[in-house]
């Protein structure tokens, strides 16, 4: 059974809606694991900070049905799709990792290049899973966390002493 990574974000109640949607992934997939939580700025727009995570789960379903539920959840807790993927939200779901398949499809790229993209993918997916190396490269997401702080690509994040185990997780 595949592990799937999922960065999870939130800048509206972010505590509130964190634990929401992993209650509701820990009922629909059980087990998580979740990396620590960081703050880090708003990007693209003006707004309160983040509240991010990555987290990993096992499932057999394909990534589109997968990805299907997250939307789903995502609903659920009252997100609102824009125009404007740069904006605040209640909740942000998205698969970075389905195991270590590579798809490129139009409405799926895994992996995800937000991992490449993003401190708050990177730094969060880098603490969870520091030698797990990235599909189809020979590099460890902490070492890519590594050189993209020396190259200066990417800042750190404010690491929250919150764990939010309310959500029955299974840690």
């Amino acid at each position: 059974m595949p592990t799937i990574f999922v960065s999870i974000g939130s800048n509206l109640e972010p505590r509130k809606h964190i634990v929401m949607a992993l209650e509701a992934l820990h009922k629909r997939f059980g087990e998580l694991q979740l990396s620590p939580v960081y703050e880090t700025k708003a990007i693209g727009f003006n707004g309160q900070a983040f509240l991010n995570l990555v987290i990993s789960l096992e499932s057999d379903e394909p990534p589109d049905k997968v990805k299907k539920v997250f939307k789903e959840i995502e609903a659920n807790l009252g997100r609102v799709k824009r125009e404007n993927s740069f904006s605040p939200r209640r909740i942000d779901l998205d698969i970075i990792l389905y195991g270590n398949a590579i798809i490129h499809q139009p409405k799926l790229e895994l992996p995800s290049k937000e991992i490449d993209k993003y401190a708050f993918v990177l730094e969060p997916l880098a603490a969870l899973a520091p030698e797990m190396l990235y599909p189809g490269r020979d590099l460890s997401f902490s070492r890519m966390w590594e050189q993209a702080l020396s190259n200066g690509l990417m800042d750190k994040g404010r690491r929250i002493n919150w764990v939010p185990v309310e959500a029955n997780c299974d840690t």
